[in-house]
């Protein structure tokens, strides 16, 4: 099987799983690799993605990597992990994260340098690259995310493209600069930042698709909690058809119990060989 490190030699969709059946259906759709999204897990759990005013996340790095291990040990296939900020400013925290992430099975992960609240200081943010890079080891594929451009002020996007550049040198595999949505932008970031390049889709009201920003030489796109928020979507619709016209409609795009049933069987005996 090829590896998550040589998938990033071609360019691959990885969607994002929020709890094990997911990660099940995902990969048995065909998906060479997927990834676990903080959101999406956050609403399984009931609480917002970061909590409010202060924008820190709403869940715990241990009740976060309970659910990460469940996804992991349920894929047959390579799992990258959402690690946040690392949940921690210092360069340690983010070293004991990555090896949190080592001991779960993931095939790699991404380290933010935004807290929350605001970005973190540019060299901190390369120290704390570096020793997720030391700890992560050869094998472990280190995505480094600038979130600049999410920001209620985005910061100059030559900002965003200088940090990439920085994060690739102090040893990312994967470079990941969240909040730019227009094709023309992202041929920019493709062209000056010096590395594979994740791009999320799937976010608002963008248009684009796998096919156009593959076609600019992006390296991997990864959905965020897209689905996740999907699947929520297809509950409260559910419930108003419901509540409101008595009707069960939405009960036609289920999967029929058996399916499911041999499904998770013969993953969960899959996954223990």
């Amino acid at each position: 099987m090829t590896t998550f490190r040589e998938l990033h030699d071609g360019s691959f969709v990885m969607p994002n799983a929020w709890d094990a059946g997911s990660a099940v259906l995902l990969a048995e759709a065909g998906f060479s690799a997927i990834a676990t999204t903080s959101a999406g897990i956050a609403f399984s759990l009931g609480v917002g993605d970061h909590s409010l005013p202060d924008g820190a996340p709403s869940v715990s790095r241990e009740v976060m990597f309970e659910r990460i291990r469940q996804i992991a040990d349920a894929s047959s296939v390579p799992v990258n992990g959402d690690l946040e900020d690392g949940y921690g400013e210092r360069p340690e925290q983010v070293a004991s994260t990555i090896r949190l992430a080592l001991d779960a099975g993931l095939a790699g992960g991404n380290i933010e340098d935004f807290d929350g609240r605001e970005l973190y200081d540019e060299a901190l943010s390369v120290e704390r690259i570096v020793a997720a890079r030391e700890t992560g080891g050869a094998d472990f594929v280190l995505t480094a995310r600038t979130d600049g451009q999410l920001l209620k002020q985005p910061t100059p996007l030559a900002d965003s493209i200088r940090r990439a550049n920085l994060f690739r040198e102090a040893g990312a595999d994967c470079l990941f600069v969240p909040g730019v949505n227009d094709l023309g932008t992202l041929e920019t970031l493709v062209k000056e930042i010096d590395g594979p390049l994740n791009v999320v889709l799937g976010l608002g009201s963008s248009t684009l698709t796998a096919q156009d920003v593959f076609g600019i030489g992006v390296t991997r796109i990864s959905l965020g909690g897209s689905i996740a928020r999907a699947a929520l979507g297809f509950i409260r619709r559910s419930a108003q058809e419901l509540l409101t016209q008595g009707t069960l409609g939405f009960a036609a795009d289920q999967i029929p119990q058996a399916e499911l049933n041999q499904l998770f069987a013969k993953n969960a005996s899959a996954t223990k060989d």
